[in-house]
């Protein structure tokens, strides 16, 4: 697992290969240490390089999205393939996570969030 971004508020994890019940107590607990980081206000968990995800990794994933919630933070998944999405669909999770296309459409929702955010501070001045 990698960090591939670590902006001052977001923070992004590529994880690899597997998401199964041999890994996912170590996911979890990198991702409890990146929302329990101070100044982390976004999790990014892109997904683009994990070929497959069982039940012990989609706990993970809703573990942590409870947690993040828990904190205040927010959790978001990108670049799932459609082997991927198909059993998010499944298990109705693509309802429950924000889930983006990509880093580029997720980079876009966030520029956008902080445009109108600095739009409103600005017209409040």
């Amino acid at each position: 697992m990698q960090v591939l971004l670590d902006y001052p508020k977001i923070t992004v994890i590529s994880p690899q290969g597997c998401l199964n019940a041999t890994n996912a107590l170590e996911f979890e607990t990198n991702i409890t240490k990146a929302l329990s980081q101070d100044g982390v206000c976004l999790l990014l968990v892109d997904l683009e390089f994990v070929e497959s995800v069982d039940s012990a990794g989609l706990m993970a994933l809703v573990s942590a999205l409870k947690l993040s919630q828990k904190l205040g933070r927010s959790f978001s998944l990108c670049s799932i393939s459609p082997c991927l999405r198909i059993i998010f669909e499944m298990t109705q999770l693509d309802r429950v996570f924000e889930i983006f296309e990509g880093k580029a459409a997720f980079e876009a929702a966030c520029f956008a969030i902080q445009s109108v955010k600095t739009n409103s501070c600005q017209k409040k001045s």
